[in-house]
């Protein structure tokens, strides 16, 4: 099993009051019912107010590294990727 794991830093002058951030969050919700390769889907915002501190998470489980391939090029993550990559900046890892 590969868990993978995204950490997202909203960019300068974006916060949760932004319609294009609520609404990349909207979509991170979704993705777990929409894209058939995760096992489990969790998403969150960040509760720390720590400077170093990431905004929001999400984390999936996936079979293998060819289901992750697979997750990468759903539709429906192409246009989450889409909107997140407008407000932010992110870092992840496959476990």
């Amino acid at each position: 099993m590969i868990r993978h794991v995204v950490l997202f830093k909203l960019k300068p002058g974006f916060d949760w009051d932004d319609p294009r951030v609520l609404e990349a969050e909207r979509t991170a919700a979704r993705v777990g019912d929409e894209v058939p390769e995760l096992k489990e889907w969790r998403y969150g915002r960040n509760l720390s107010k720590r400077p170093i501190a990431y905004d929001f998470l999400v984390d999936g489980l996936l079979e293998d590294m060819d289901a992750v391939e697979r997750y990468l090029v759903h539709p429906f993550h192409q246009d989450a990727i889409t909107q997140w990559r407008e407000i932010s900046d992110w870092v992840m890892v496959d476990v």
